[in-house]
């Protein structure tokens, strides 16, 4: 398992990686942001399939958290304001408006 959590996402993704390079720009969260094109997916425990699918963020004792509770745990990771918002970001309804928007977007 990874010493610190891991961000996966699909780097042939625009918007994607576009997203990723403002959240390690001014999020800064601590953590290795990796698309899954050059990650080692079996060593992360996560599929390929899931991977193309969702952004992924695996914790360091292996936990998998995918879409928008993946983006949830970077943010609380991040912490201060951010930690906020993602702290809101797993409470229900909240949670239910965040999954179904990050479907969307993600279609």
């Amino acid at each position: 398992m990874p010493a610190q959590p891991v961000l996966v996402y699909d780097g042939d993704c625009a918007f994607c990686t576009t997203s990723v390079n403002f959240l390690t720009r001014y999020v800064r969260p601590q953590c290795t942001v990796t698309p899954w094109q050059f990650a080692d997916l079996d060593a992360l425990g996560v599929t390929q399939e899931r991977a193309e699918h969702e952004v992924l963020w695996i914790s360091p004792l292996g936990t998998v958290y995918g879409g928008a509770q993946a983006v949830a745990k970077l943010l609380l990771r991040a912490g201060g304001g951010w930690a906020w918002l993602g702290g809101l970001l797993t409470l229900p309804p909240v949670r239910w408006i965040a999954h179904g928007v990050y479907r969307l977007v993600a279609a």
